[in-house]
């Protein structure tokens, strides 16, 4: 655990994150950081990502903008915006850091001039560690997944970070894997590089995937 006195770095942040921990406050005024690395840890198969026919109707409908580190801050803000939220001013800094540095990204859904929904993380080697994501429309969160699963395939990654595995996560093909094989997996995918600057239609790079009822 980190103290509100020990000042963290962002090369700190991501060496702790090629160790495969991450870190969480209790609270948004909680100012401690604990180190978390989950005995089950949850990760997307880039090759299993479940769009619904519903979610592929609005896709083809196409009556939305994807667009990448537009509003970095802007959808971290809105992760955070919730009555329970890990993301505290600490966390909130260094994740700006990382990005400035970037090692962070945010993939952004907007409609209407607005920031309908998004999701961010950190990239290291080929791997994406996914901190945290919102939606403030229908779809939003998950037009933001597909979009970012279809980059992440046509960039080279090998491993989406979830964290932890929820229910909504599960019904997009997120699993769960033992602490002991995300770190052979983390391991793996550090090794090389992977492009995050790659944008891909999400019915073209995910034709493969099931198409969920």
């Amino acid at each position: 655990m980190a103290g509100a006195s020990v000042r963290l770095t962002a090369q700190l942040l991501l060496r702790a994150y090629a160790m495969g921990i991450f870190p969480m406050a209790e609270s948004r005024d909680d100012p401690d950081i604990h180190w978390v690395d989950p005995r089950l840890r949850g990760i997307f198969p880039l090759d299993g990502f479940h769009i619904s026919r519903s979610l592929a109707r609005r896709i083809r409908r196409g009556d939305y903008q994807a667009k990448v580190d537009t509003d970095f801050a802007g959808v971290v803000s809105a992760c955070a915006a919730r009555e329970e939220t890990w993301i505290n001013d600490e966390i909130f800094r260094l994740y700006l850091d990382l990005h400035r540095m970037g090692h962070a990204h945010s993939q952004e859904i907007w409609h209407g001039g607005r920031l309908i929904g998004g999701v961010y993380g950190v990239v290291l080697g080929r791997a994406f560690f996914g901190e945290s994501m919102f939606s403030a429309a229908t779809d939003g969160s998950k037009l933001a997944l597909a979009h970012l699963v279809a980059r992440l395939q046509a960039g080279g990654f090998q491993l989406f970070d979830t964290q932890f595995l929820t229910p909504h996560l599960a019904s997009l093909g997120a699993i769960e894997i033992p602490r002991a094989e995300y770190h052979r997996r983390l391991a793996e995918a550090l090794t090389g590089k992977a492009r995050f600057d790659l944008e891909a239609d999400p019915l073209s790079s995910l034709a493969h995937a099931q198409l969920a009822s």
